[in-house]
């Protein structure tokens, strides 16, 4: 009935289903939306118009974006125990550490638990890669990514 391809359809569709999302998951504000579909070179009444629709349907979008998201397990608590092994039948003089870690999750009103155990020395490293992690948070770099993602 357009007298348009199918290809040309589903990727205009495409379009349109990327920019809303978008503009949704970042709260744009108008000025900001207009500014985004002005480049695009459609008539004034089409930007109205994509306007109106991204006002009336960001609620609902964030909404339906927010339950699509996974559900990642929440920390409930932790704990830990050293062992040391300080000698065996075939070695008299031995130390050998381990951690022992076990780990209380919360995911949707179920509680799971996971055990791990390393060497200090891994553990050690494992401290040190997050604290790297979380000085990287700091960054206006990182800032400003987790800023535009809520």
């Amino acid at each position: 009935k357009l007298n348009v391809a199918v290809e040309a359809v589903q990727r205009g569709l495409e379009g349109l289903t990327y920019l809303l999302t978008e503009s949704s998951k970042l709260m744009i504000s108008e000025a900001d939306f207009q500014d985004s579909i002005h480049v695009l070179g459609f008539s004034d009444e089409l930007n109205k118009l994509l306007l109106q629709l991204y006002l009336d349907n960001r609620k609902e979008i964030r909404s339906i974006l927010s339950e699509l998201a996974p559900k990642l397990p929440s920390y409930h608590s932790l704990e830990w125990r050293l062992d040391v092994q300080l000698a065996s039948r075939s070695l008299r003089q031995q130390i050998k550490p381990a951690v022992t870690i076990k780990l209380h999750l919360h995911q949707n009103e179920d509680q799971t638990t996971q055990v791990l155990q390393t060497d200090p020395s891994t553990l050690l490293h494992l401290i040190q890669q997050l604290e790297q992690a979380l000085g990287e948070m700091k960054t206006n770099h990182c800032r400003r990514i987790v800023r535009n993602m809520k």
